[in-house]
């Protein structure tokens, strides 16, 4: 059977996927073909279209487009705990109880559009719940067979914003639900508004920024509760529509004046930084103590049986929140879907249909699922662009860039399929030596310019991971952060967070041989076996996708090498 799955119901991060007899042979974000960064209020037309092409399926071959967004009846619980927690806003309301599906039957009509445009022609409509993708996406693919516990933490999708349930024997079955306002996503979305991030985007910032601060200086407890069995947040301060929002030029925010009169004004700007450090420090602590009462509540019971977690939703690329679940009680192994946020909803809705209609699935292998180029390719990319890069094909890739990077250069490096997901796993890259002082200010100031407090991220060889993470945990998608080990704190000190902790990659052989060849050339240079890395884009834009995109890159930024497949490109003529 040939899946089809398309994301981009909720106004961002579109996104394709395909499933052809129970593997999984693409999926990629719009945003990668587009150059625009979540693809706002956009289908994903070009995405799609990649994934046919990958997948070698003609599109009356599509038997199946699945879309994560289902159709709530009235008779759910969530249009009425929605209508009865915005009493604030009786539109809201009215909409919910007497017009609570409008945004599904506009989300099915863009659909089956954007279907007939593709020529998807034989294929069926199928509908999944928003947070059964995510589910699905974890579940599904995580390859655990025994009972697994299945934690979906996001925004919302249509009400719902976390579930927790469990899969045994390929089925998931729901446990708990809770829905819009009470979103433990949404409170950290709007104080991360607040801290002057964006939402869906500022995150990850908050979580880096947290370090910095102080959990114990301010007490943020009064945003959310979680008591016998129920979440509540305060929607007098966050998660809040309408009149109740907090409007800055014009712009209304997800919390309140009363926030701001509590707190104090909200957060410009990259470098104030008391005392809005210790207010993200706050809230992660905050985020992650009542995400782990509620895991324990809800779904203890079953960890301890089995010891496997399978988790999805935005909440699950939080790196800390994941390794304080990791230590929990009975925890064997924790499964974080690598594309947790809404793009991979377009894999977990493919794969949910999969499952129900009795494919047997295949485990999901690695996060290489985007499009690759040829050598020849990135030549005539070199030779049309018009800033015309000095450029050379090289022997040994691996040899080459491992040169650079013990020398103390920042590397562009783009090889194989794109990663589908927000990490660049060593195909997207920029890398750096660990164990250089000051490479990863040098690529954050005149490369990526972002914040300074962003941590960098170590790729590590798996024969080393043990050693250096304390752990034998798997860990291949970036999804974790662990403890560094102190003999190795002094040794690569550039992906170290302020914490003592790195959000490690492992990296094996078998999945990606040409990214785990330079690693082991530098550690022939150095005696490192641990890569700097971190993705090939520059602040507000979406990863690299093509070689004219690294071409475009290369050129808009300090960056001095770029290995793209077997090429060396240089913005000027050297020895190298």
């Amino acid at each position: 059977m040939n899946i089809l799955g398309l994301s981009g119901a909720l106004g961002h991060d579109a996104s394709a996927a395909i499933i052809v007899n129970g593997k999984i042979l693409a999926a990629a974000e719009e945003e990668r073909f587009i150059r625009d960064k979540h693809a706002k209020n956009l289908f994903p037309y070009e995405a799609a279209r990649y994934c046919l092409r990958e997948a070698g399926v003609r599109p009356e071959q599509v038997d199946v487009v699945a879309f994560p967004y289902g159709e709530i009846p009235l008779t759910s619980a969530a249009r009425w705990h929605y209508a009865k927690r915005h009493w604030y806003a009786p539109d809201r309301v009215i909409d919910a109880l007497f017009n609570g599906n409008r945004r599904f039957r506009r989300n099915r009509d863009k659909a089956l559009a954007l279907m007939a445009e593709l020529g998807l022609s034989n294929a069926e409509y199928v509908p999944v719940e928003h947070h059964l993708a995510h589910a699905s996406s974890a579940y599904h693919l995580s390859g655990f067979k025994e009972k697994t516990a299945i934690v979906g933490i996001d925004g919302k999708g249509e009400y719902a914003t976390t579930f927790f349930g469990y899969g045994e024997h390929g089925k998931i079955h729901k446990i708990k639900e809770f829905y819009d306002p009470d979103s433990l996503g949404g409170m950290y979305g709007a104080i991360t508004e607040y801290l002057g991030f964006e939402m869906l985007d500022g995150e990850f910032k908050v979580m880096g920024m947290a370090p910095y601060g102080d959990a114990n200086k301010y007490d943020l407890s009064r945003l959310v509760q979680f008591k016998d069995g129920e979440l509540r947040v305060n929607t007098k301060l966050v998660n809040v529509i309408g009149l109740r929002r907090y409007k800055e030029n014009g712009r209304g925010h997800y919390f309140t004046p009363a926030l701001v009169d509590w707190l104090g004004p909200k957060r410009q700007g990259d470098e104030i930084d008391d005392p809005y450090i210790h207010y993200a420090a706050s809230v992660q602590q905050l985020l992650e103590d009542i995400a782990l009462q509620m895991i324990e509540y809800y779904l203890g019971d079953i960890i301890r049986e089995t010891g496997r977690i399978a988790m999805a939703g935005g909440v699950a690329l939080n790196v800390k929140l994941n390794q304080r679940i990791i230590a929990m009680p009975g925890v064997k192994e924790l499964f974080v879907q690598p594309a947790s946020g809404d793009a991979g909803t377009s894999l977990g809705a493919a794969s949910f249909v999969a499952a129900q209609r009795g494919e047997p699935l295949e485990a999901m292998p690695h996060a290489y699922l985007g499009p690759s180029f040829t050598t020849e390719e990135c030549l005539a990319a070199c030779a049309a662009h018009p800033s015309k890069p000095v450029f050379k094909r090289i022997a040994d890739a691996a040899a080459t860039g491992a040169e650079l990077l013990a020398n103390g250069h920042p590397l562009a490096w783009f090889q194989g399929r794109m990663e589908f997901g927000p990490r660049a796993l060593g195909c997207r890259s920029i890398l750096g030596d660990p164990s250089h002082p000051g490479v990863a200010d040098r690529i954050n100031a005149q490369i990526k310019y972002r914040e300074r407090w962003r941590p960098f991220c170590p790729s590590m060889l798996d024969r080393a991971a043990e050693d250096i993470l304390q752990t034998a945990h798997p860990a291949p998608y970036m999804t974790f952060t662990f403890d560094v080990a102190e003999h190795w704190k002094s040794r690569i000190p550039e992906v170290v967070h302020e914490d003592g902790t790195a959000r490690a990659q492992v990296v094996t052989r078998a999945t990606n041989p040409r990214y785990y060849a330079l690693i082991e050339a530098l550690e022939q240079r150095r005696n490192v076996p641990v890569v700097l890395n971190t993705s090939l884009n520059r602040r507000g834009e979406p990863m690299i996708c093509s070689p004219k995109d690294a071409l475009d890159m290369f050129f808009g930024c300090d960056l001095e090498y770029l290995i793209m497949e077997d090429v060396l490109v240089q913005k000027t003529p050297d020895n190298t």
